[in-house]
């Protein structure tokens, strides 16, 4: 289960996306102060050992794919907007992408932390950088494994805004 500090859980919460007669709308933040709002999600990217140990030995054909992947959610956390429609543009101040190694010789787990000082969060931003950076690493190698699977991109901690600071539990939902 998850924590949200400052915050009672509600039998009953409104989707902010939808207006009172159930259309899509964005929100309108423009009352919100400037806060700086955190984000940080992963996921993970699973593969044959064939495919693991050439991304770790860096002789995939294409290139570096751990260098482009973490290009990839960089310059996909900054887009957001443009792919979730009712997303805000906002001013990232930071974004970090990390690929790391399993030590089953078969999992790649990817870890996205994004930074703002605005009047929204920037949660989606994290979860778009994972989403993008693994969709890179089934990229660069899928000549080699085309079952590869992705999954378990979560949030994991966010904090600023009304809303207070969301840290996932270790059992996660």
């Amino acid at each position: 289960m998850s924590r949200v500090a400052g915050r009672k859980p509600s039998a009953r919460r409104t989707l902010t996306h939808l207006d009172a007669r159930g259309r899509a709308r964005m929100v309108d933040v423009s009352g919100k102060p400037l806060t700086v709002r955190e984000a940080v999600a992963s996921g993970a990217i699973r593969m044959s050992r064939e495919a693991y140990r050439a991304i770790r030995e860096g002789s995939i054909v294409k290139g570096d794919a751990v260098a482009l992947a973490r290009v990839a959610g960089l310059s996909a956390a900054k887009r957001t907007a443009e792919l979730i429609p009712l997303c805000h543009g906002v001013p990232l101040e930071h974004v970090g992408v990390e690929v790391r190694f399993g030590t089953d010789g078969r999992t790649l787990r990817v870890t996205a932390a994004t930074r703002a000082r605005w009047s929204t969060g920037v949660e989606m931003e994290a979860l778009v950088a994972v989403s993008a950076a693994l969709l890179t690493l089934y990229d660069m190698a899928k000549a080699i494994d085309r079952g590869m699977t992705l999954g378990s991109i979560r949030l994991l901690r966010k904090s600023g805004g009304r809303s207070g600071t969301y840290v996932r539990s270790r059992t996660g939902s």
